[in-house]
């Protein structure tokens, strides 16, 4: 199983001021972007944005103008409204081309199966009647609801926001029934492609410990882009391997574990959940802890705290610490720290950025003798394999 769903209870350390702290989180979403950016500041992560997706219009959107017109062409017998946002944007869009009198009508005489909560809410404000809402919250449900009744000529008119529903709609027009497809809210890639360009060579260098995802679509765009540049196959490594790909739900995360991707889910599809999911997941599993030189390191991100005072390093001497941490207590080479140092260099000048390095690295640390030289020989963290913790 790919997927780690993770619980998140009130009071627990991941509501910790400091909980994120020395940790890169990039993050894709468009729609509230900067609330869910801010959950993760609070906690002490450096946030890298990286818009994917934008969305169309809707005054614009000749698809669901189309949809709304199919939809009112005849009686409308079922409806299913998954998302509250998507649902009001409808019955707006509907408002400003004049149909939504007719629309209200047609919505009045069918059912309403909602998705969950949010859209039985939107339902009702819009002074309409729901019939029936999945305990799941799930479109699973919804569509074992409907399978399970003869729908052999019924028009259903599926509320989509963003993301297709290619399966859903298939079994349900396998069953008999006339399906019109409402796309409220289509997502297309970002206009400027740059930020999440540079987002990708971060992920795949290692400049960011997790990437969080919203929705599957900017899963999508962000593939795209980096099968785009030839850098797919790399991407998925490194959310294989140190990256951890964090997503609101499963929907989400399945474009990610198609190909084999481990994912990172809260117990709940909500971006604060998502939030307190991030800040519980990486202090346990990505947080080297070992005592070096009588002192208390623990290794996160692109910082370290040494006996618990949070010291920001830059990527040179952070590659270095995390490759001597690989070993405690063991020399490492001069040459193969070489070979961890971000950028390439001759051997004259990969010998000098090392030393550069381990100085810099030394200063940050502050106290002395965590990082020893060995004459001839390399360096190592003055621990013993049994103070690693």
């Amino acid at each position: 199983m790919n997927t780690a769903v993770l619980d998140s209870p009130v009071g627990s350390p991941e509501t910790a001021p400091d909980a994120l702290a020395g940790f890169t989180i990039g993050v894709t979403a468009t729609r509230r972007r900067e609330e869910f950016c801010a959950l993760l500041e609070r906690r002490g992560a450096r946030v890298v944005r990286a818009p994917a997706i934008r969305l169309v219009p809707l005054a614009e959107d000749a698809e669901l103008l189309a949809a709304t017109r199919a939809s009112l062409s005849a009686p409308i017998d079922d409806v299913v409204v998954t998302t509250g946002v998507g649902f009001r944007g409808w019955m707006a869009a509907a408002e400003g081309w004049g149909l939504s009198v007719d629309l209200t009508a047609h919505l009045t005489d069918a059912r309403l199966l909602t998705r969950g909560p949010k859209a039985r809410g939107a339902v009702r404000a819009a002074g309409l009647n729901d019939h029936w809402t999945p305990s799941t919250e799930s479109c699973e449900e919804v569509k074992q609801h409907l399978l399970a009744q003869d729908l052999r000529g019924r028009r259903i008119a599926v509320q989509l926001h963003g993301e297709p529903l290619t399966g859903f709609v298939a079994e349900l027009r396998e069953a008999g029934a006339e399906v019109i497809e409402v796309p409220v809210y289509r997502w297309l890639p970002y206009r400027d492609t740059s930020p999440l360009r540079r987002l990708i060579s971060q992920a795949i260098s290692g400049g960011v410990d997790a990437v969080a995802f919203t929705s599957a679509p900017a899963v999508l765009a962000m593939l795209n882009a980096a099968r785009a540049d030839g850098l797919e196959d790399a991407l998925i490594a490194a959310f294989a391997g140190p990256v951890v790909a964090a997503c609101v739900g499963p929907v989400t995360a399945g474009p990610l574990e198609a190909r084999g991707v481990p994912t990172v889910l809260p117990d709940r599809a909500r971006l604060g959940a998502l939030a307190r999911t991030l800040a519980r997941h990486l202090p346990e599993h990505s947080v080297t802890r070992l005592v070096a030189g009588g002192h208390q390191l623990e290794i996160r991100g692109h910082a370290v705290a040494v006996d618990d005072e949070l010291k920001p390093l830059p990527p040179a001497p952070m590659a270095v610490l995390k490759r001597l941490a690989d070993k405690p207590g063991h020399v490492v080479a001069r040459s193969e720290l070489r070979t961890v140092l971000p950028g390439g260099a001759s051997r004259d000048s990969a010998e000098h950025a090392v030393e550069m390095a381990i100085t810099r690295l030394r200063r940050a640390l502050g106290p002395s003798g965590i990082v020893e030289t060995v004459v001839k020989r390399g360096y190592r963290l003055a621990c013993d394999r049994g103070e690693v913790m």
